[in-house]
């Protein structure tokens, strides 16, 4: 499993997972959003549909009938009830993931940055676990220690 660490400091966090689940879909792949916050979840759903004017990230917020065919799904569980192998982990807390993902994205700001750390410490040692860091710069994501 890769676990990609994304550290905020330009964008608000809607923008920055509404450009990785644009990412997560081009490569055709389901993606699973979790935080525990319902209205973060909502702000994140409503940017994800307005994402650009041409076009838009079909999403909704678990808990109905809808759920498994949905291409993103936003929860406040790990639980990939869409099918989804990517999950992101949207409000900084660390959640465990099931084997069911294969890619981890992990977005994280100053104000959980403790967390992160912690957490990148803690999967140093995990077999088959592959860690990537990344950090904003010039309206883009790069690679960075």
């Amino acid at each position: 499993m890769r676990v990609d660490f994304y550290l905020l400091s330009s964008d608000p966090a809607p923008a920055a997972i509404a450009l990785l689940a644009s990412k997560v879909r081009q490569a055709g792949e389901r993606l699973l959003v979790v935080a525990d916050d319902l209205e973060m979840l909502e702000t994140i759903s409503q940017t994800l549909w307005e994402s650009s004017p041409e076009s838009f990230l079909a999403n909704g917020i678990a808990g109905d009938e809808h759920d498994a065919v949905q291409p993103i799904l936003l929860s406040d569980e790990v639980e990939p009830a869409n099918g989804a192998q990517f999950l992101l982990i949207a409000d900084g807390r660390w959640r465990e993931p099931s084997e069911a993902f294969t890619r981890v994205l992990y977005l994280f700001d100053q104000q959980t940055i403790d967390g992160a750390r912690l957490t990148w410490k803690a999967l140093q040692d995990r077999e088959g676990m592959e860690r990537r860091f990344w950090k904003q710069q010039d309206g883009r994501w790069v690679e960075g220690p």
